[in-house]
C-alpha cells in the first residue's frame, strides 16, 4: 500500500518530511516553494487515490497561481502537527 493510498498516511508522511526539512534549517519560504511543486506534479502526473486527494487536485486545477501557493502553504500548516515527531 502506497501512502497515497489514504490520506492520513500520506499526511503523516508530509509531517516527517516537513520535520525533517525544519531540522535541517530550511527557511519555510522554500518549504513552501517545493510544498507547491509537489502540489503541481500530483494534479498534473498522479492519479488521485482517495476522495481527498481528488478534492485537493480538483481544487488545484481551478485555483490561480496567487492561491495555488496559498493551497501549498495551507498544506503546510496542515501537517505540521502530524507524523511521528
Amino acid at each position: 500500500m502506497s501512502v497515497l493510498d489514504n490520506f492520513e498516511q500520506w499526511k503523516d508522511f508530509l509531517g516527517d518530511r516537513l520535520h525533517q526539512a525544519q531540522q535541517q534549517g530550511v527557511k519555510q519560504d522554500t518549504i513552501e516553494n517545493l510544498a507547491y511543486q509537489v502540489g503541481e506534479h500530483l494534479a498534473s502526473q498522479v492519479d488521485a487515490k482517495n476522495n481527498e486527494e481528488a478534492m485537493l487536485r480538483d481544487l488545484w486545477n481551478v485555483a490561480s497561481e496567487e492561491e495555488r501557493k496559498t493551497i501549498a502553504a495551507m498544506m503546510v500548516r496542515l501537517v505540521e502537527n502530524e507524523g511521528t515527531h
